[in-house]
């Protein structure tokens, strides 16, 4: 780590690879509120990097742990480094485990999806190797997809607010060369329902015991159109997503990030001065509309009456 943190600023993509190096807490709890780094498995790892920061700059940690409040891979992956002799080394492990299970999920997802015949995905926001440490979890299996040379077509929703599915998820399937389409949020359900997708692919920030999940705004839309149209919903996520603690979806608190966010684009206002407004970051899919979780150990078939809590 050399006394600093690393980071991709996904704030300035597409335009711009560019990186951040962070060197107090009070950075990376800022880079997390303001989304330069973001995606829940990311987070966990960020924030493990941030307890092995504090320990050298005296910070509490306190603030870190609940930057994010809906996504509990970050307090998460708080909670692993603070508990450890050494949290820069469990910092570290977090961060290969991350990678690993990337890989693993990807091998299961693609897997399933192979059973079904599943050559055209849908998606939401951006699972990427951006939101991760590399490859990614719902777009980890697109990947896989990809280089086994399964995948028909991507269709990636543009992602309100923020525009995280036309910004980062198109620019990394157009890094790895993958077929793809953006689409608007609010014709998810509609394409689906006209034969556009074999499968819906989504990430999580947390996952209920009971199988209910906390994901991207605009994710319960397409697992109501999903249903409709008879498609396979899954969520693809790492085991460190399920949170026992958390038995249902009333029980996750949802962000709201504010009006200013939707009532303007880029700095750009697009909505009359004074403009009120609503900005759930996310949105709950009960378990009842998912067909199965994957993760890099198991395949929690939730349209089979089984829960994250037991199988």
């Amino acid at each position: 780590m050399d006394g600093a943190i690393v980071l991709v600023d996904q704030t300035r993509l597409p335009g711009e690879l560019a990186y951040l190096r962070v060197t107090t807490v009070a950075d990376l709890i800022d880079a997390i509120k303001r989304l330069a780094v973001r995606g829940a498995p990311a987070l966990g790892v960020a924030g493990a990097l941030g307890v092995a920061l504090a320990a050298r700059t005296g910070e509490p940690i306190g603030p870190l742990r609940s930057a994010r409040p809906t996504a509990v891979n970050l307090a998460w992956g708080v909670d692993q480094a603070a508990a450890s002799p050494d949290p820069l080394a469990r910092a570290l492990e977090i961060r290969d485990e991350d990678v690993a299970a990337c890989l693993a999920m990807g091998a299961r997802g693609a897997d399933l999806l192979a059973e079904r015949g599943a050559t055209r995905v849908m998606t939401v926001c951006n699972t990427g190797g951006l939101a991760t440490v590399e490859r990614g979890t719902a777009l980890g299996v697109i990947q896989t997809m990809h280089e086994r040379g399964a995948l028909r077509e991507a269709i990636a929703l543009e992602t309100r607010p923020l525009l995280q599915g036309a910004r980062l998820t198109a620019w990394e399937l157009a890094r790895m060369g993958a077929p793809h389409r953006l689409i608007v949020d609010s014709a998810g359900p509609f394409l689906l329902a006209r034969g556009a997708a074999d499968a819906v692919l989504i990430g999580a920030d947390r996952i209920a015991a009971n199988g209910d999940t906390a994901n991207k705004i605009g994710s319960y839309a397409l697992a109501l159109g999903a249903r409709r149209a008879g498609v396979p919903f899954l969520v693809i996520a790492p085991e460190n997503t399920i949170d026992l603690a958390t038995p249902d979806g009333d029980a996750i608190h949802i962000e709201d990030r504010g009006a200013a966010e939707v009532v303007s684009v880029g700095g750009v206002r697009l909505a009359p001065e004074g403009t009120e407004a609503l900005n759930p970051a996310f949105d709950v899919t009960p378990a009842d509309l998912i067909t199965a979780i994957v993760t890099e150990s198991r395949v929690i078939r939730v349209d089979r009456g089984e829960r994250p809590d037991r199988t």
